[in-house]
C-alpha cells in the first residue's frame, strides 16, 4: 500500500522560504528550482517548499493543517527550542504549554504556514 511521501507547503517566496526551514531546522535542500525546493526529510520522503500556489501564501489566512517537529527528550527540550526560535525572530503564534500529548508550541513561518512542535509520540 502506498504510503505518503510529500509534504507540500504553499510559500510566496521560494528563496526567503528555503533561507528560513534551512536555518530553523538545520537541513540543506535535496533539489532546488526558482519554484520549488525540496529536502529530504527520511529516506524517500520529502517536504517540500511550491511557490505554484502562493495566492493561498497569506499570513493572515487561518490554516488548518501544521508541520510537525517530534523531538525526544523531556518537556525542557521543548522549552529550548522555543526559546532558541524566539530569539532569531521566528514568530511563535501559541506560547508552550501542556496538552493531553505534552509540552507543545506553535510557530509560523513568514507566510503563516504553522510549525508545531511536540514531543515524540
Amino acid at each position: 500500500m502506498p504510503a505518503p511521501n510529500l509534504f507540500l507547503i504553499y510559500v510566496r517566496d521560494a528563496e526567503a522560504a528555503t533561507t528560513f526551514y534551512c536555518e530553523l531546522f538545520d537541513v540543506q535542500p535535496k533539489f532546488v528550482s526558482p519554484r520549488y525546493v525540496a529536502f529530504e526529510v527520511a529516506p524517500g520522503v520529502l517536504f517540500a517548499l511550491w511557490t505554484g500556489r502562493s495566492d493561498h501564501a497569506v499570513p493572515a489566512t487561518p490554516r488548518t493543517c501544521e508541520v510537525g517537529l517530534m523531538i525526544p527528550g523531556a518537556a525542557s527540550a521543548i522549552d529550548a527550542i522555543h526559546a532558541r526560535w524566539a530569539a532569531a525572530g521566528v514568530r511563535v503564534v501559541q506560547e508552550p504549554y501542556d496538552d493531553v500529548f505534552g509540552r507543545t508550541f506553535v510557530a509560523a513561518d513568514p507566510d503563516g504556514n504553522l510549525i508545531r512542535v511536540s514531543p515524540m509520540d
